[in-house]
């Protein structure tokens, strides 16, 4: 069995005359997010792999929320391709994934996490909401091979606050 975590970056803040790619979250974004990882905690299997955009807004979100998870720095990863908004170069990332990795999370983009998720998970969504989690579970052995799977949670921070 294979899982996948798929985290959306906490909401960003537009304050700052910066390319898109170095905006830092807001205030709620923080927010949110520490109410996710305090939340996962208790809900997630053990990780084996973190894989996370470059974007600063995603990088953010990943460090607050990996702190209340405990994961060690030698499992998190910065992959370049997951700064993506169509959800292929993610997939693409994910099946590259070698066959010991049981567990991934994956920091990165909407519109494409919400297609991935539709996509490959077995509950739909109308959108992955900014700071919000999905896992599905895939029976296969490679990641290579994993196509509809069993959506196992959706969380939103909405539901938290």
């Amino acid at each position: 069995m294979k899982t996948l975590y798929l985290i959306r970056h906490a909401k960003s803040s537009w304050e700052f005359d910066v390319s898109d790619d170095k905006r830092p979250l807001n205030n709620r974004g923080m927010n949110d997010a520490e109410l996710i990882g305090k939340e996962l905690k208790s809900l997630i299997k053990p990780i084996d792999k973190v894989l996370c955009s470059p974007a600063k807004r995603t990088r953010m979100t990943a460090d607050i929320i990996l702190k209340h998870l405990e994961i060690p720095e030698t499992k998190f990863f910065i992959a370049p391709d997951l700064y993506d908004f169509s959800g292929n170069q993610v997939m693409d990332e994910v099946k590259k994934c070698e066959a010991s990795i049981d567990t991934l999370m994956v920091f990165g983009h909407n519109h494409g996490f919400t297609s991935i998720v539709n996509f490959f998970g077995n509950k739909r969504i109308d959108n992955l909401p900014t700071a919000g989690v999905v896992a599905i579970e895939f029976d296969v052995k490679e990641w290579q091979d994993i196509s509809v799977g069993n959506t196992l949670l959706t969380l939103f921070p909405k539901s938290l606050r």
